[in-house]
């Protein structure tokens, strides 16, 4: 089939990278994001997509808005069977949706219809789940609903962060992306409705939900930090000023110290939760690099009795 491929951030590379690599399927096109500032010197930087594509001689469409006439018309000349999305970023309207004979399939992370919406691997981290995945999906205009092509299976680690886990999920969900390709041009596959049971949404998470409630259990704590790593990052509040908390491990044997409590030793550094305490493995202060929590308890010299939070 002919394929225009749409997809923006780095997620988005193994499943693209399969494409090409298929010998059934030709990328005739990518659609991504338009270039955008990044750096200290803020200039102008194309997607991983867009570079990817480019590097490999594929035709890059960086439309503003999927809407915009020139872009529909420009995928109307290209005519592709079928147009596989990895978190492209902007709403398809109906318009764009309607161009290709197959329709634009969708590949989410999560196993439909839990977690629908924009962050469904934090979400899975924040909820507890032991075994999430990715399916592929048809995409219609409500979110996240169309029928279910096929799905894969991923198991949650105790210890996985979202960015872990999203990255088994692009590797395992690239695999399955090309299969459906494969069994949309053959016949063999066809979509089915989502069941209406288990239907969770899963939006994005900003800086104001990932603040750490220390008389929250510890267990949510780590959930917390673990969820919003790489981003947004969890943080706290310390003498004024935003820390970030990279990673943090769970200290079941210790429930000496009030929510927020403070303790070091010298070779690691303690705050309490509303249940038992968790170590600070790695953090950030505001405007420095990541640290060891060990480090960073050092060099700020905690007196006995400080806290962390507001």
């Amino acid at each position: 089939m002919r394929l225009v491929f749409a997809g923006t951030p780095e997620v988005a590379l193994p499943a693209l990278d399969a494409l090409i690599a298929s010998d059934r399927h030709e990328v005739v096109a990518v659609v991504t994001r338009p270039d955008a500032p990044a750096g200290r010197g803020r200039r102008l930087v194309a997607s991983p997509v867009g570079e990817r594509a480019a590097e490999a001689g594929i035709e890059v469409l960086k439309p503003a808005k999927p809407r915009d006439p020139e872009f529909l018309d420009r995928l109307r000349e290209i005519a592709p069977d079928c147009c596989p999305v990895v978190a492209y970023g902007a709403l398809l309207p109906k318009a764009a949706l309607e161009i290709p004979a197959h329709g634009w399939v969708n590949l989410h992370f999560s196993l439909l219809p839990a977690w629908r919406g924009a962050a469904p691997v934090q979400h899975a981290v924040l909820a507890g789940d032991e075994v999430t995945g990715a399916s592929t999906f048809l995409i219609e205009e409500g979110l996240d609903s169309g029928p279910v092509y096929g799905v894969v299976t991923e198991d949650v680690r105790p210890t996985d962060t979202s960015g872990d886990l999203l990255t088994r999920l692009s590797l395992a969900g690239a695999g399955l992306l090309a299969a459906t390709m494969d069994g949309i041009e053959d016949g063999s596959l066809r979509a089915e409705p989502q069941p209406a049971e288990g239907v969770s949404l899963a939006p994005k998470i900003n800086v104001e939900d990932a603040e750490i409630d220390w008389a929250a259990p510890a267990l949510r704590v780590d959930r917390l930090v673990r969820g919003c790593a790489p981003a947004p990052g969890a943080w706290t509040a310390f003498r004024g000023e935003r820390l970030k908390v990279n990673a943090a491990a769970l200290v079941t044997d210790r429930t000496d110290l009030a929510p927020g409590e403070l303790a070091v030793t010298k070779k690691a550094v303690y705050v309490g939760t509303g249940s038992h305490a968790v170590e600070l493995t790695w953090v950030r202060p505001q405007g420095k690099r990541p640290m060891p929590g060990a480090d960073w308890a050092r060099g700020v010299r905690i007196a006995q009795g400080e806290r962390l939070g507001g």
